[in-house]
């Protein structure tokens, strides 16, 4: 379990970093255990003319999930630089869904992750 609550902890991380690097100076993030699975909610601002990383941010997020990467790239995450979408691809890869709603300058996810025993 405690395997699977760091691969959390390296989500929320690498979220922080990428929103920092947009300019993030307001940033919210929640998590709550849910049976076998995990609700991460983050809420954050970015200066706007950093918008357009959004949406790759957005590809990479509900990139394909492939089983075996996730559990062998997951300690990759936060070893590149933090405006690098390729850093969201590893989260994408460690999700299971994802929900992005973007307003002007602000941007809320809901990401679900389900917990392997």
């Amino acid at each position: 379990m405690i395997h699977e609550r760091k691969k959390i902890a390296r989500i929320v991380e690498e979220l922080t970093l990428f929103f920092f690097a947009l300019g993030a100076d307001r940033i919210q993030s929640g998590i709550k255990e849910d049976g076998n699975g995990v609700v991460i909610d983050f809420q954050a601002n970015y200066q706007l003319e950093n918008e357009y990383k959004l949406e790759q941010m957005e590809k990479d997020l509900n990139c394909p999930k492939n089983d075996a990467m996730k559990d062998v790239y997951w300690e990759l995450a936060g070893s590149g630089e933090p405006e690098d979408t390729e850093q969201l691809l590893l989260v994408g890869m460690m999700i299971d869904q994802v929900q992005i709603r973007k307003e002007e300058g602000e941007v809320y996810l809901r990401l679900y992750k389900t917990q392997q025993e």
